[in-house]
């Protein structure tokens, strides 16, 4: 059973930063997320996911400020995933990053350094950027104010072209590559970089990158894939639309790890179902890990029972926890007798949410990991790669052979 840890702020309740536990006036200090990323990796996840945007969270759709007594702003996620990679050892780093404002050069070299500066432990997970609030901080396109199905199909066929276009720049340096030869003076092989030359309806980009080929090769792709249609969220890859496969299409077509964000245990067979036929649809042949998303408030670390818990702190907020995956408030027990439950049928694992940090990242590390071991279910992660974790093998260099076989780059 896979477990990766979804990080944001002070946690995905909206009111957790008012709990004694969190520290609200370091969660802009690196040491924040150094501290987090420490608790995670010693617990054993395979992964964390770091949140990011382009607006604030509590803003409106088309606004620029909304409430003002939750937590807005944020630290950039892969300058965050950068910093926390030396202080941690076998964990995956997954910072999201938005592909509608940023260009796929730019994120190609941000996330292979990433992989650089983690030895082989960092992911990437692309989301779109629809509201209009947003695109007015850069002022080259303009967005609708309302999301249409076919403005959902654009903005993904777009972030589709994107990963494109990175993992072309991943590969657009060869393994061997660098020479470093001081004797003949030669630092680099000419002839293994290659232009990708990539012409589509969204980007033109040439290459190749001015990165060396990351040490995964490609680092790992996660896309989160909604079906639900019943809201909008503000660290969601889309805002939801009708056609509740879109996102899953994107995904299967683009990612490594799909998360998808079921209601309950039918929902998840069905989701899981919807992904077999995309990938079908697609002639997916990769291997592709699927992960449920599911929202955890626990029991709290003085006893409080998850039910009052939860109670209080959607009172202090002024309205009730919702969120586009699961929640589940209960006991470690309780969580982990769900986790067993869905993991039987057929999922690779879990993206946590805590809805406390670091309360509720701490209850799952003292309680519901080493149940799970227990059951046989999972062992902690070795040293290696994210890809090692995830059991995804190294891929080749699509552009290996134009040299081995004598074609021009």
């Amino acid at each position: 059973m896979l477990l990766g840890i979804a990080l944001d702020g002070a946690g995905w309740h909206a009111a957790a930063w008012r709990e004694p536990g969190v520290v609200a006036d370091r969660l802009f200090s690196a040491g924040h997320w150094v501290d987090l990323a420490r608790r995670a990796d010693a617990a054993g996840f395979e992964f964390l996911t770091l949140e990011d945007g382009l607006g604030l969270q509590a803003q409106p759709w088309n606004a620029v400020a909304g409430r003002t007594d939750r937590v807005a702003g944020r630290l950039d996620a892969a300058l965050v995933a950068a910093r926390i990679a030396p202080v941690t050892s076998r964990i995956g780093l997954v910072p999201a990053t938005s592909v509608t404002h940023t260009e796929p050069f730019h994120l190609s070299k941000s996330i292979a350094t990433l992989d650089f500066v983690s030895r082989g432990r960092a992911g990437w997970r692309p989301q779109v950027s629809p509201r209009p609030a947003e695109a007015a901080h850069f002022g080259r396109r303009t967005m609708a104010a309302e999301l249409t199905d076919a403005a959902v199909t654009e903005l993904l066929d777009e972030a589709g072209d994107a990963v494109e276009v990175v993992r072309r720049l991943w590969d657009s340096w060869e393994d061997d590559a660098e020479i470093r030869d001081v004797a003949t003076g030669r630092f680099i092989d000419r002839d293994r970089l290659h232009c990708v030359d990539f012409e589509g309806r969204f980007f033109s980009v040439r290459g190749p990158s001015i990165t060396p080929r990351p040490p995964q090769g490609q680092p790992v792709v996660l896309a989160l894939a909604h079906a639900r249609v019943d809201g909008r969220s503000p660290s969601s890859l889309v805002p939801r639309s009708d056609d509740s496969s879109a996102a899953v299409r994107f995904a299967v077509r683009s990612a490594d790890v799909v998360a998808i964000t079921p209601a309950d245990a039918v929902q998840l067979r069905e989701l899981l179902d919807l992904v077999a036929q995309e990938s079908a649809a697609a002639g997916r042949t990769a291997p592709l890990r699927v992960v449920a998303d599911l929202v955890v408030l626990l029991d709290g670390p003085d006893g409080e029972p998850a039910a009052e818990r939860r109670a209080r702190l959607d009172a202090a907020d002024g309205s009730p926890l919702v969120s586009d995956a699961a929640i589940m408030a209960g006991s470690a027990a309780e969580l982990t007798d769900r986790l067993t439950q869905w993991w039987g049928s057929g999922v690779d694992g879990f993206r946590l949410r805590p809805a406390v940090l670091p309360d509720d990242l701490d209850t799952l590390a003292r309680s519901v990991l080493p149940e799970l071991a227990r059951r046989g279910l999972r062992t902690d992660p070795a040293p290696g790669t994210l890809r090692d974790h995830l059991g995804l093998a190294r891929p080749e260099n699509r552009y290996r052979s134009t040299v081995d076989e004598g074609v021009p780059a």
